[in-house]
């Protein structure tokens, strides 16, 4: 089991709070963090928000919303309504998005548009080509092949003994993909993070839409790796 873990604001410490004498050091592993921070993260489905949802951080609220499958547009549009009718004041805004090779150039062109409206919005766009699984491959395996969905689902299930595309979907086991990648042996967030890393900067310069495969799911990761429980 980890270690027991309590969040310490810094204004505490320079008080000298008297609290913090009564702390029993065999108790607790003091860590001295920030003010707790809530963040949103907007997606396009369960995957993704049960995901998020199961990282165990410490110093963060984070509110994930599943928007069910949209154009990339209108998810950015929603995210603005979501912030515009919340009584949450956001730290950090996410939209996490992948392409979908469906209507041609009018999904190239959906998929650009969104990711450079969202980011003139100042929110964080984490998106994927060509698809949310890509992430979770890399956790296995690095490719620079332009694969279609279908390839990583096949991968997934073969690796988790299960039609990933219908039983992998659902919410009970979606729940437990956080932890299946980090129980197994052969998986490495690490790994993930800088095989995802170099897919980025080497395709940096290309047209979003051309930059396959991508997963900027890895610069969310991280952002949430920063406020897990040690």
């Amino acid at each position: 089991m980890p270690k027991k873990t309590k969040a310490i604001k810094k204004t505490d410490v320079k008080a000298q709070k008297a609290w913090l004498k009564k702390v029993d050091a065999s108790l607790y592993q003091i860590e001295i963090k920030e003010i707790n921070k809530t963040i949103l993260i907007v997606g396009e489905g369960q995957t993704e928000k049960l995901y998020f949802e199961s990282f165990p951080v410490l110093t963060l609220t984070v509110e994930a919303i599943d928007l069910k499958g949209q154009s990339k547009l209108k998810l950015i549009e929603s995210t603005t309504l979501i912030i515009d009718n919340s009584d949450t004041k956001y730290d950090e805004v996410w939209c996490v998005f992948d392409m979908d090779f469906k209507q041609g150039e009018k999904e190239f062109s959906d998929f650009d548009n969104a990711i450079t409206k969202g980011k003139s919005l100042g929110y964080n766009i984490a998106y994927s080509n060509d698809s949310f699984e890509l992430w979770f491959y890399l956790h296995f395996n690095y490719t620079e092949q332009q694969h279609h969905r279908t390839f990583y689902y096949k991968f997934l299930g073969e690796q988790w003994n299960l039609n990933y595309e219908k039983d992998g979907k659902a919410y009970k086991f979606c729940q437990t993909i956080y932890s299946k990648l980090e129980n197994d042996e052969n998986s490495s967030q690490a790994n993930a993070i800088e095989r995802a890393e170099k897919l980025h900067n080497d395709q940096i310069t290309f047209p979003y839409h051309e930059q396959n495969p991508i997963s900027l799911v890895y610069q969310l990761v991280s952002y949430l790796n920063e406020n897990k429980r040690k």
